[in-house]
């Protein structure tokens, strides 16, 4: 057994055993950036617009491979407000449209930029904080665990690209791209990628890293677990975008990461490397021959440093174990299937039934609902009930979210099974179920009002659950994955966990509720409420979705 299943024993058990260090307080005075930081790297602006706005997010939501089509594509049509060419593939495994520049700026700012200030009346405890400047804060496309945002994005250009070859680093704060190496090092990561790797043959590439101590500050051993699954809300936000536009993102997971690291100029113990993303390109035919330069004959890294601003980095044992347990044998792609075993379970068919009617369509646009998405922290009013198709809507699309497709096994097996405790719903009693996807219907495992428990097992002061229209709890038989495909695996969960969740809110927003997810609660009480110990079920996440109060006192400036 590796050191993955330990921790994830641990966290399932937080609530009740504390992890180490118990007496952590986070020094916010001495904190790092929400970025990176370059000091003299050159930057390249990325075009502010020019690419089409329009797209609808069902098409995304059938591109990811888990979703009904949107309702202009069942009679065989893109749709006039589609934003997508009929002719070409939806995303999914096929080749996709290719990228240009307006795209992939357009894909970074609706994800990871800044689009706008936020500054609402709400219960979250930084409220007080907020109207200060150094303080602000800045709603993005992407959800991320305490608004940390640890997620690097770079960009390995090659010579199909429409500027020089070399490595960049996308800044959020400004939209743009800093140089931090030029040449074409593309190949670098092909040769890291390996054989039977996702995506088009190419030399464009997005990889991924987490910069550790921007999270770990606050969240100190807890941490990998949280960044594991930002990652994954920022690469679902990414197929959700490219999907309704007809590009493909397929994100591989298994690469040689110490190779990567070793070009990114970083060390793997402060900052793993968890995805690539290769990029189709404009001017490139999909196919073997495209993109081939070879791998660099010597070594070659990056010079430029990150500056720190924290004068004290902390480390964390879990921490440091988790990234080298997880970046053990990180080369080794699992067979197709490999995850079979760890399959989330089937629906008990003998759980009374509750029939669910047709999902409301999500007939608006991917970018005005990554631009209207938040946290609703505590501002849920149980007195409008949510409808059941925007129930059902919602459920249908956190079920697709759980696919993240690329070589990550979780478009063949379905590794996220969901559960909802229903508090006000039109049409539904108040009770526990589980979801059945295939049926569009709900089981019940447990009748009567959960308000209490999802309160009492709730670990802050900043929602009211009973208020929220239902909870939604996405489950993992976490310890079959790891022993499947072994402790790299745990990354593979955490992000299809954290692609629900970016899903959920995506959807949540074009729909008009409000919604809220939280890490903070008591995972034991959540596996005896629900029985799921005898499937070996981990509940990772609450998600509460529902309406909130009307008139609120809000703030927002957009800057994009």
């Amino acid at each position: 057994m590796g050191y993955a299943q330990e921790y994830a024993t641990a966290i399932m058990h937080r609530g009740r055993v504390p992890m180490d260090p118990v007496d952590f307080v986070p020094d916010w005075a001495d904190g790092p950036r929400k970025a990176k930081f370059y000091p003299g790297a050159d930057s390249l602006p990325l075009p502010a617009s020019g690419y089409p706005a329009a797209a609808c997010l069902d098409r995304g939501l059938a591109a990811l491979g888990g979703a009904p089509p949107a309702p202009a594509e069942r009679d065989g049509a893109a749709g006039p407000d589609s934003g997508a060419d009929p002719d070409s593939e939806a995303g999914g495994a096929g080749a996709g449209r290719p990228f240009d520049l307006a795209a992939l700026s357009g894909m970074l700012r609706d994800s990871y930029g800044l689009t706008g200030r936020r500054l609402g009346v709400q219960a979250n405890t930084d409220l007080g904080a907020l109207p200060y400047y150094p303080l602000a804060n800045w709603s993005r496309g992407s959800a991320s665990g305490g608004g940390l945002y640890p997620v690097s994005v770079y960009w390995v250009s090659g010579r199909s690209g429409p500027v020089p070859p070399g490595v960049h680093y996308y800044s959020t704060r400004h939209h743009a791209m800093q140089r931090l190496l030029t040449g074409d090092v593309s190949g670098e990561v092909r040769a890291a990628l390996g054989g039977g790797a996702p995506g088009p043959a190419t030399d464009q590439y997005l990889v991924l890293g987490v910069k550790y101590w921007q999270n770990a500050f606050k969240y100190n051993s807890f941490s990998f677990h949280a960044v594991s699954m930002d990652l994954g809300a920022a690469v679902q936000t990414w197929r959700l975008w490219a999907g309704a536009r007809g590009l493909a993102v397929e994100p591989a997971f298994w690469f040689d990461e110490e190779r990567l690291a070793r070009l990114l100029g970083v060390r793997t113990e402060e900052e793993g490397v968890f995805a690539v993303v290769p990029l189709r390109w404009e001017g490139t035919a999909p196919g073997p021959a495209a993109g081939r330069a070879p791998a660099p004959a010597a070594p070659v890294s990056v010079r430029h440093r990150d500056a720190e601003r924290s004068r004290t980095v902390l480390t964390f044992d879990a921490l440091l174990r988790m990234q080298a347990a997880t970046a053990e044998r990180a080369a080794d792609r699992p067979a197709p299937g490999a995850l079979a075993p760890a399959a989330a379970p089937a629906p008990d068919p003998d759980r009374p039934v509750r029939p669910l009617p047709a999902p409301r369509p999500l007939t608006g646009d991917v970018r005005a609902a990554l631009r209207a998405r938040r946290s609703s922290f505590g501002r849920f009013d149980a007195q409008r009930p949510v409808a059941a198709d925007q129930f059902a809507a919602c459920l249908a699309a956190a079920s697709a979210g759980s696919v993240l497709g690329g070589d990550t096994g979780t478009g063949e097996t379905p590794l996220t099974k969901l559960y909802a405790f229903v508090n006000h719903v039109d049409g539904l009693e108040p009770g526990a179920y589980e979801y059945d996807p295939a049926g569009r219907a709900l089981r019940l495992v447990k009748p009567g009002r959960p308000g209490e428990f999802l309160q009492k097992n709730y670990f802050l002061a900043n929602y009211n659950l009973e208020q929220s229209g239902a909870v939604l709890v996405p489950a993992v038989r976490t310890a079959a994955v790891l022993d499947a495909v072994g402790d790299r695996g745990y990354r593979v969960v955490n992000a299809a966990v954290g692609a629900v969740a970016q899903t959920l809110y995506t959807a949540c927003a074009a729909l008009g509720l409000g919604c809220g997810v939280a890490l903070g609660f008591d995972n034991i009480s959540y596996i005896e409420e629900l029985g799921l110990a005898e499937t070996g079920e981990s509940p990772l996440l609450i998600m509460m979705i529902g309406h909130e109060r009307p008139a609120p006192a809000d703030f927002r400036y957009e800057i994009a």
